[in-house]
């Protein structure tokens, strides 16, 4: 049978069948079959997350079959696309139906259902997280019901399933709330650290969307601010064909991969890359639509942890970062990501119930990415912080289950939605237990 790996090189295993179901049917006659025989069965996405929650360990359900929009409501502002479709594909089928998502994380390759399912996000905005902008959904039960879950049918489910881990069922359908189509500004500054960090919460209240980059070793940051306008869409100044390919085919990606590699090979050189690199950054300012801006290119295969903390306490959780990091010597070339949350209703989203601040830390693929990340994440434990489902952390069910509240809720719904475990894989076991 062929391999599955994930994006990052580091997950992998072979799974004993592979399918590709084309309706519903099909998705329910495999999760019958499984149950029956005491196996289990995974939908697998594009595998984007740097974890094993899609690792399927006996049947292996490829995504393919189940891509497109199915349905558009423009009364209600909502569309509902098969949950195999690439977010990709469904923002430029939302761009020519004049519609978009109202925010979104800054990569578009994943599947719908695996961005949901683990939790997936952008910054700011009334919503950062995909799953809270999800209105309904359809999923194939452990049980092989199909279930619909909506405000009206199934409210308890939908509230739950919106961030399922792929625990609770394989999903069929999504339906997104959607807006019309807006202009978003971008505008990006490099600051010193201590403006940066100054001026953060002055720019997140002043602007709908602020993310920032910290490159370690240096005291320089990447500032970025996306704004909506009041403008026609004909009215957008989009970057220019040649600053594009120049900053994010070029810079972005081509030259920072032969940087890493380098590095990867001299890292003492990594403190003097990154001088250079962040003294290389110039401001720029574009508009577009929505996930033109939201979105970009990562060619640079690179491991990630990341973390969400209370707002509050993400800019001491950074600073202590910092702190800690300097202190152990280790050579690190990625940035640190900074990005804010509103608070959600979601029982296992890690903005469930407060106003989040995520840091997120990142290695080149082939550097040693363990004992930096072992750092962070004692740091952003002891600011209570909460891991991405979809990222690297070394956290458990009896330690998860503190940090959320409701956790109790998911594993109720988990009972029942799949009383025979035929979704669990081992990451669900250590996470959610058996």
């Amino acid at each position: 049978m062929r391999e599955w790996r994930n994006w990052s090189g580091q997950e992998s295993v072979r799974p004993r069948r592979v399918v590709q179901p084309a309706d519903t049917a099909a998705v329910v006659a495999e999760v019958e079959r499984a149950r029956e025989t005491g196996t289990t069965v995974k939908m697998v996405g594009t595998g984007h997350s740097f974890t094993a929650i899609a690792a399927p360990e006996h049947t292996m359900l490829s995504p393919q079959g189940l891509s497109g929009v199915v349905s558009v409501d423009r009364d209600a502002l909502t569309v509902t696309a098969y949950a195999g479709t690439p977010l990709k594909e469904l923002n430029a089928c939302l761009e020519r139906l004049g519609l978009s998502l109202h925010n979104m994380g800054d990569i578009a390759e994943q599947t719908l259902a695996g961005a949901i399912s683990t939790g997936t996000h952008g910054t700011g905005g009334l919503a950062a997280g995909l799953a809270a902008q999800v209105a309904g959904l359809e999923l194939v039960t452990g049980t092989g019901e199909v279930l619909r879950a909506n405000a009206e049918e199934n409210p308890d489910v939908l509230e739950v399933a919106r961030v399922g881990l792929g625990a609770l069922g394989v999903l069929t359908t999504i339906t997104f709330r959607v807006e019309p189509m807006f202009v978003l500004e971008a505008h990006e500054q490099p600051m010193t650290w201590d403006r940066a960090l100054g001026s953060f919460d002055e720019m997140s209240a002043g602007s709908h969307h602020v993310d920032m980059y910290w490159f370690p070793h240096t005291d320089r940051v990447l500032a970025k601010r996306n704004d909506r306008l009041d403008v026609d869409l004909s009215q957008a100044e989009p970057l220019p064909r040649w600053r594009a390919r120049l900053d994010d085919d070029l810079l972005s990606n081509r030259l920072f991969g032969l940087l890493c590699r380098g590095a990867n090979r001299m890292p003492r050189a990594i403190p003097t890359l990154n001088k250079v690199s962040a003294r290389a950054l110039g401001a720029r300012t574009y508009s577009d639509v929505p996930h033109r801006v939201f979105t970009t290119r990562r060619d640079v295969v690179f491991r990630e942890m990341e973390y969400a903390v209370p707002r509050a306490a993400g800019l001491p959780a950074l600073r202590e970062a910092r702190r800690v990091l300097e202190a152990s010597g280790l050579p690190v070339s990625f940035p640190v990501e900074i990005r804010t949350a509103p608070a959600d209703d979601i029982p296992l989203s890690t903005a469930s119930g407060r106003d989040t601040c995520y840091l997120a830390f990142h290695t080149h693929r082939d550097a040693e990415h363990r004992d930096y990340f072992a750092l962070m994440e004692a740091v952003m434990r002891d600011h209570d912080g909460r891991p991405h489902w979809g990222k690297l952390h070394t956290r458990t069910a009896a330690d998860l289950a503190p940090a959320y509240p409701r956790f109790g809720e998911f594993l109720a719904m988990r009972d029942r939605l799949d009383p025979d475990r035929v979704f669990a894989n081992d990451y669900l076991r250590r996470v959610l237990g058996t």
